[in-house]
């Protein structure tokens, strides 16, 4: 998932935050008035330790049991949830409660045996041990609730220490890299590591340092290998914290993405490090792209008082709609990445950890114990077709409102990784005035583009240093050599330097500049702005807007018409359009194998058009003036099926005036999961709920509505160009998501879509208004738009009833 090709967290994570959502105690009773998790032990009648209980935030650890010991937690009102059975160690980790009590053997990589029930709440606990004779039993002891905030002796008890490194990569003449091996004490006494750098002195002298953190399940704190917005950031001025999260790398606990306790602990982090006497201002700023710009928006939204600022790109919205995008089971790279996940959560799973612990880092070594505790997410992920209630506490577009730092947000219509749905909640950061976003047609790595880069570099100078942007002349020289590697591309430099002007005391000058910029800049065209490399990352065009979407969009709406035609005009005849289920479609994507390089201006694609009969194909006449897209859409189908469900996808495209057809954008339905949510939707966007309670069969033979969401998109269609509306089975129209989709019961199940008359189906689309946005005469070369695939443009016959 980031730049240097190891895969995206991208939909995976958002899988695995389901996972974690997806089972509440009915217990909430408050737990005592304390913030600081502290660890119980029980003891036998001589005084030794029969098992301890470390409790944290919405889990409970227990170590130093009996292998095999029968551990029983008990509610405050004596209700008995579940059993564990520890591990060969004597270990068991509570963190899923089932709606009915079981019993269940851990340390085997295997999830809960059932999907029916919730995390474990806030609350007080005891926890039986039904092995001993008689049996034992804790204190009462309380588990923490993600802000249940320790007392600042946590953070300001804890000493960090740093290397020297130069901008070649590498630890100052007579540093070594162990000088910023460190691990950070979480409230619940979990240690997580982290590894500290300071940038070159030679040209940023000896401190206090801006600093800024990078958090994620990868290996920010691999010494050996710093993540890109480290390397970047050091490079540029900054001091870096790298930090893995629990229960990867070199970190202790259980791994569980986008948990409350990992929320919390990014909490933890930010406020020990912002203590530490190099940090300037005793504030920090976060950076990353994907997995590390995901976690940016949780942590923001628990509030750290020392967080200044943060940059996440490339970011996800609702983890469990990347894992089920429309209710459908994303087998590509969700799957793959989960079972990454998986792997890397085992003891020693991640190489260079296991070289630390096999090579006398004892912390590591001992944090590894706990791993076999680590359920298997991607088993469990596939088990959650619905979308559990516990999801609200890890779905972003409901803890961003929380956010109340300035944020400067980059990501692409079309990555590949984790997909465009960040965009449908650009709207709900309302706990800020201070957003910035930068959108673009485009690839996941994108956002380290030098273009957006230097957007990013004016943002934490201003936020997070609190200085005038100015990097050195080296390192604005050097870069392009970086760049060009990085991208392919040669040529490629940092924006110039837009505060030249301004004296090193001005800050509040470069402050108002920077506000002064519309809080939302799209770049159109991306791939378009170097005319001798078509995918070169720079816009063709660009254009601000106070709001995304614009305020100013309005309804285009596109009536499916017989033989294959569509119009604003409502059709006057009626009729029913057919297609057959293609179960060849789903696991395929148009990246052909060995060409995802998504960072080179083009990649090799083969996208393969639906075969006759296995889709419906509508198309507008010549457009008689330019029209951007600016939104989400969504098609709304009367559609049939004689079974009880279908899978339904939407593609939109670009037909140009020479015959050649540009991928815009897709949207994905499980017609089933047609439920939509009123409260969260509007007149573009259309949110279902996807719970088990909304779930509806289609009714055999009958056409029913069905509402299919469009993804966000900003897209200009030219003069003379035609829009094209494809309806068909998901499959074979993105680079790396396939699905598993279902004919629910016969592999040759013919739909139907009706028009016209009291069933007219439609696509409504949000654009802007005429000449609000000026595009450029000239239609891009195919290929050249980065993320937008195209092909020759090759009928498809509709056929009707």
């Amino acid at each position: 998932m980031h730049t240097r090709g190891r895969s995206a967290l991208a939909v995976a994570i958002t899988a695995v935050t389901i996972l974690a959502a997806a089972c509440s105690s009915s217990n909430t009773t408050s737990p005592p008035a304390t913030n600081v998790a502290k660890p119980v032990d029980v003891k036998t009648d001589d005084g030794k330790v029969s098992f301890t209980v470390s409790p944290g935030v919405e889990q409970i650890t227990v170590t130093k049991a009996k292998p095999k010991a029968e551990l029983t937690l008990v509610t405050s009102e004596g209700k008995r949830l579940i059993t564990l059975v520890a591990d060969d160690k004597g270990q068991a980790q509570f963190a899923y409660v089932p709606d009915e009590y079981l019993k269940f053997e851990t340390g085997k990589g295997l999830p809960l045996p059932t999907n029916r029930g919730s995390t474990l709440k806030k609350g007080t606990y005891t926890i039986v041990n039904e092995s001993t004779d008689p049996k034992e039993t804790t204190p009462p002891f309380a588990v923490l609730g993600r802000d249940d905030h320790p007392d600042k002796s946590l953070y300001e008890g804890q000493t960090l220490k740093g290397v020297p490194w130069q901008v070649l990569g590498k630890p100052a003449e007579g540093h070594s890299i162990e000088e910023g091996v460190n691990y950070i004490k979480m409230r619940d006494g979990t240690t997580l590591s982290a590894m500290v750098r300071f940038p070159d002195k030679t040209l940023y002298g000896d401190g206090p340092y801006p600093t800024v953190v990078e958090y994620s399940g990868y290996d920010p704190s691999n010494p050996e290998s710093p993540q890109p917005g480290t390397m970047i950031a050091t490079a540029f001025g900054f001091a870096t914290v790298g930090v893995n999260m629990r229960g990867t790398g070199c970190s202790g606990g259980v791994f569980d993405v986008f948990s409350p306790a990992q929320q919390a602990d990014g909490y933890d982090v930010v406020e020990a490090v912002a203590r530490q006497p190099w940090v300037l201002h005793n504030k920090v700023g976060m950076v990353g792209l994907s997995f590390s710009g995901i976690t940016q928006l949780y942590v923001a939204s628990t509030k750290p008082p020392s967080l200044a600022a943060i940059a996440p790109m490339s970011v996800i919205e609702d983890a469990w709609k990347m894992a089920w995008p429309g209710g459908i089971f994303n087998a590509g790279f969700t799957r793959q990445w989960l079972e990454e996940r998986d792997r890397q959560a085992q003891a020693n799973g991640q190489s260079w950890a296991a070289k630390r612990a096999a090579g006398g880092d004892k912390q590591c070594a001992d944090n590894q114990a706990l791993r076999g505790q680590a359920p298997d997410f991607e088993v469990f992920t596939r088990a959650l077709p619905y979308r559990p209630a516990d999801g609200d506490n890890r779905d972003l577009s409901k803890l961003v409102p929380s956010i109340e730092v300035p944020v400067f947000l980059t990501g692409g219509w079309q990555d590949e990784q984790t997909g465009p749905r960040f965009a449908t909640m650009l709207d709900q950061f309302t706990g800020t005035k201070n957003k910035h976003f930068v959108l673009y047609n485009g690839h996941h790595p994108d956002g380290y583009t030098p273009y957006n880069l230097s957007k990013w570099y004016e943002f934490l100078s201003i936020y997070v240093a609190q200085k005038v942007p100015r990097l050195p002349d080296i390192i604005r020289v050097g870069a392009g050599a970086e760049f060009a590697k990085a991208f392919h591309v040669e040529g490629l430099t940092l924006q110039p330097d837009r505060f030249a002007d301004l004296k090193a005391d001005q800050v509040d000058e470069a402050r108002k500049t920077w506000e002064a910029d519309p809080p939302v800049k799209v770049l159109f065209e991306w791939g378009t702005g170097m005319k001798e490399v078509p995918g070169a990352p720079l816009p063709g065009f660009t254009a601000g807007f106070t709001q995304w979407p614009p305020p100013d969009v309005s309804p285009w709406t596109l009536y499916l018409g017989g033989k294959g035609s569509l119009s604003t005009t409502k059709p006057g005849d009626t009729g029913v359009d057919l297609f057959q289920y293609d179960k060849d479609a789903g696991p395929i994507g148009y990246a052909q194998a060995g060409a995802y390089d998504f960072q080179a201006p083009t990649i090799k694609v083969d996208w393969t058009n639906a075969p006759n009969g296995k889709g419906l194909s509508y198309l507008t006449e010549p457009l008689a003036q330019d029209t951007v897209i600016a939104g989400p859409g969504y098609a709304d189908l009367w559609f049939r099926t004689d079974q009880d469900d279908a899978d339904i996808e939407i593609v939109l495209s670009e037909v140009t005036a020479d015959g050649k057809e540009f991928r815009i954008q897709n949207g994905l339905l499980r017609a089933g999961n047609r439920k939509v949510d009123e409260k969260r939707s509007n007149q573009f966007l259309i949110q279902e709920t996807f719970s088990i309670d909304d779930y509806q069969k289609m009714p055999h033979g009958e056409l029913t509505e069905v509402k299919v969401p469009i993804f966000p998109v900003a897209e200009p269609l030219r003069k003379g160009s035609r829009l094209r509306v494809q309806i068909n089975t998901p499959g074979r129209d993105l680079p790396l998501w396939y699905f598993e989709t279902n004919s629910f019961g016969n592999d040759d199940t013919v739909y139907g879509v009706g028009r016209g008359g009291d069933k007219a189906s439609s696509v409504v689309l949000p654009i802007l208004p005429a000449g609000a946005v000026q595009v450029p005469t000239e239609h891009p070369p195919c290929p050249s738009l980065r993320g937008q695939v195209c092909r020759p443009y090759t009928p498809l016959e509709n056929r009707s009833e």
